[in-house]
């Protein structure tokens, strides 16, 4: 069997969608209305397949879109998100997601884009074309009872209040809060129309039915908003007629710390609730710190999660941030060769150049791509083979160059 990569027509979206549900192991039908759905919030022009020369078929689903990631410093970089990356069972082994991601990351570079972002499925499969981790995620399931918070805490301090609310409010109040906090988090990316009319029910998928969900939201003495948790729970009851039930988070946002405290002790004192699972969160969020018995938040999932491969050097690395002055030579490998050369970064000025000097240190993109974010360690990539270093210093400055007071997150798949 062959098959050829190329762009999608607009007729063949329905022959895509099926497999993309086939690479995700959704046995459901494409329906007319995810048709018009997928078109309407997509720019096809973006959207790759593999085609089987016999048939016809579309054997592999490959999709982009622009995307705003916040970096260190507040500033905000053109990403180039990847997303919908399956090849059919049928058809693995012929070098289609190799040929997709050389012609997304050409369009990528070409279009202007600083960066390309994704979620992986699998670790192994993306660091071969460049990208690294660069943020990470943690979830963690709490013991309430053991937990230690006062379960007959009704409101917080100083005036400030929590209110239930319906998924109108969210979609009212929600893209804000949102936009607020993503200036000042990085590793944040953009939230788009599509993604609040789903995440409160006025759009859904055929394959992915909306749930409903309680929405509580935390407002000032002032009445501003600056937070909001969404979650869920479940109806579990033991033969003694006790409750059993777990909560789980389903997003949490708070722009200040008297939020974040408010919205967890919220979340811990509902009655009937004997678990809560926080949904993924920073891995050093302060969730665990915030219980009197930080022992009752145990750790059940820490994993990467955002991923980010470099495509233009000088404005990326020229658009962050950094935690202290120093200057760097790195020497960055690049076998698929956007992001290949040499540059000179002044971390006091933030400027970055591409020069002759000698390097300092020899990485290729994908270390590269999980220092930017500050969640990496120059010194643990050295110690791992990922760094060379050439000038004595250079991975101790890099370590403090680069890494951030808080870890980035990212509270979105896509």
């Amino acid at each position: 069997m062959t098959a050829e990569v190329r762009p999608i027509a607009a007729s063949e979206l329905a022959d895509w969608l099926n497999a993309l549900n086939a690479g995700f192991l959704t046995p459901a039908r494409v329906t007319e209305s995810d048709v018009v759905q997928r078109a309407k919030y997509t720019d096809l022009a973006r959207l790759q397949g593999g085609f089987d020369t016999e048939t016809g078929r579309c054997v592999a689903s490959f999709r982009s879109f622009a995307q705003q990631l916040t970096v260190p410093g507040g500033a905000v970089v053109a990403a180039s998100a990847v997303s919908n990356v399956t090849v059919t069972a049928t058809h693995r082994r012929q070098g289609l997601l190799t040929r997709m991601m050389a012609a997304e990351l050409a369009a990528a570079k070409a279009r202007g884009e600083v960066l390309s972002t994704l979620i992986a499925a699998e670790y192994p499969i993306y660091g071969r074309y460049g990208y690294g981790p660069a943020a990470s995620a943690a979830e963690w399931e709490i013991d309430v009872p053991r937990g230690g918070l006062d379960r007959r805490w009704s409101a917080p301090a100083g005036g400030a209040r929590i209110d239930l609310v319906d998924a109108a409010e969210v979609r009212r109040v929600g893209p804000e809060l949102h936009e607020r906090l993503r200036a000042v988090t990085h590793g944040f990316i953009d939230r788009d129309e599509r993604w609040w009319n789903l995440t409160t029910g006025l759009e859904e998928l055929s394959h992915r039915p909306y749930k409903e969900k309680f929405h509580a939201v935390y407002r000032t003495a002032a009445g501003e908003v600056e937070g909001l948790a969404a979650y869920t729970v479940d109806d579990r009851w033991t033969d003694a007629k006790t409750p059993q039930n777990t909560l789980q988070v389903r997003g949490l946002l708070a722009l200040s710390p008297a939020a974040e405290r408010a919205l967890w002790h919220f979340l811990c004192s509902i009655d009937w609730v004997q678990t809560v699972r926080t949904g993924y969160r920073a891995p050093d969020d302060l969730v665990a710190q915030l219980l009197p018995d930080p022992r009752a938040a145990r750790v059940v999932t820490a994993s990467d999660f955002l991923w980010v491969r470099l495509l233009d050097v000088v404005r990326a690395l020229g658009a962050r941030t950094y935690a202290c002055p120093g200057v760097l030579v790195l020497e960055v490998t690049d076998p698929a060769g956007p992001a290949g050369g040499r540059y000179r970064l002044d971390a006091a000025t933030g400027e970055c150049e591409v020069t002759g000097d000698p390097a300092d240190l020899r990485l290729d993109v994908g270390a590269l791509g999980s220092l930017y974010l500050g969640d990496e360690s120059a010194l643990r990539l050295a110690a791992l083979g990922r760094i060379d270093e050439e000038r004595p210093g250079a991975v101790a400055l890099a370590d403090t160059v680069f890494r951030t007071a808080r870890r980035p997150w990212c509270p979105d798949i896509f």
